[in-house]
């Protein structure tokens, strides 16, 4: 099955925090940092008492109603989402939700990011119905609050796509990635990896459709953006690199895929390595 990328370099899909750096007390800033370093190495258990720690200090220097606050709300949602404890990750993410909606009302942006980081905890757990109304509110409140080709309406753009084509949605699917992949070439230039991103997402939806010419030119494209944004050997290019063997392989063309599985495997083993 191919692999949807998520967004590169705009939010992530449990959109953070960076701490303002006139409220920084040391102890907050060194769990922060803590906190950082080990998610981003995917070691999420290692990661949670820094990500609590942080979030009991940013309440006592920012208090509960501060952007930043939420935003550590969410760093701990993804280290429960990383971990598959839904059930908490929720919980978290309502939290951050009721809190924006409170300090910034309704249709703020923060609002708009919060609703969008809600929205992608259920649809990783195949929970669509839940998530397409809080994806269109997201989308909605963006398109206007902010700029028509504000790189956050690009993001929603992409997200309601992704959910619209995993639930049999081609049409309304494409039309969404399509003005997704603009926005962003446009605002971010050709190069960015969130045009990797989108490229990735567009050419799945034509492999679903069977439009093997277009998704085989975008995964391409995908992976020599990826590859100038991150070097070879990160594993959003072995992402790409899976997209393209398995589209080889279920094609029967065997040849084609072997070059891509083998760099795909060598990545995803050197990144293994690197954890323990």
């Amino acid at each position: 099955m191919a692999r949807v990328l998520g967004i590169l370099a705009i939010v992530a899909p449990l959109a953070g925090v960076s701490l303002p750096a006139w409220a920084q007390s040391p102890e907050l800033m060194a769990a922060y940092e803590q906190y950082k370093v080990l998610s981003t190495n995917g070691k999420y258990a290692a990661a949670e008492p820094f990500a609590q720690k942080a979030l009991a200090l940013g309440k006592e220097e920012f208090g509960a109603g501060h952007e930043s606050y939420v935003g550590l709300l969410n760093n701990l949602a993804e280290v429960s989402r990383a971990q598959k404890r839904y059930d908490e990750a929720e919980s978290l993410l309502k939290n951050a939700l009721t809190i924006s909606e409170e300090s910034f009302g309704f249709e703020h942006p923060n609002v708009a990011t919060a609703a969008n980081n809600l929205a992608g905890l259920y649809q990783s757990q195949g929970r669509f119905r839940d998530a397409e109304p809080l994806s269109k509110r997201a989308l909605a409140i963006r398109e206007k609050m902010l700029e028509p080709g504000h790189v956050h309406v690009g993001q929603s753009l992409n997200n309601l796509a992704d959910l619209y084509r995993s639930q049999g949605k081609p049409a309304d699917a494409e039309a969404l990635y399509r003005n997704s992949l603009a926005i962003w070439e446009k605002a971010l230039g050709e190069d960015h990896p969130a045009v990797g991103t989108a490229l990735n997402n567009l050419a799945m939806l034509y492999q679903d459709l069977k439009r093997h010419d277009e998704a085989e030119q975008l995964y391409k494209r995908s992976l020599a953006v990826l590859e100038k944004s991150f070097g070879p050997d990160h594993l959003k290019v072995a992402a790409v690199l899976d997209n393209l063997k398995n589209f080889y392989q279920v094609q029967g063309r065997y040849n084609e895929a072997r070059p891509y599985r083998k760099r795909a495997w060598a990545i995803k083993k050197k990144a293994k390595s690197k954890k323990h």
